[in-house]
């Protein structure tokens, strides 16, 4: 069963892929909201983020650079980003 938890997450029915929506959001917005959301997620979850911010492509591979979760996923169609990142490891 799929759904929509009020924090903008997607999940599986396993509970172990979230997703999350900032397109429109700018710098640092989408960031923030990634940082705010995998916080409340169990170690090794995956979260797909889709933003429209140019600037994400420099901030997420940064902001996973220096908290330690890994960037899995990196791509580009039609104007939106897709980052597919797994929480890290307590």
């Amino acid at each position: 069963m799929d759904g929509i938890s009020g924090n903008g997450s997607r999940t599986d029915g396993a509970g172990e892929a979230h997703h999350l929506d900032v397109k429109g959001l700018l710098c640092p917005l989408p960031v923030l909201k990634a940082r705010k959301l995998l916080r409340s997620l169990p170690p090794d979850t995956r979260l797909t983020i889709e933003a429209t911010d140019p600037a994400s492509v420099i901030d997420f591979p940064h902001f996973c650079s220096e908290t330690g979760h890994a960037l899995i996923e990196q791509s580009a169609a039609d104007g939106v980003y897709r980052f597919i990142i797994r929480r890290k490891a307590d």
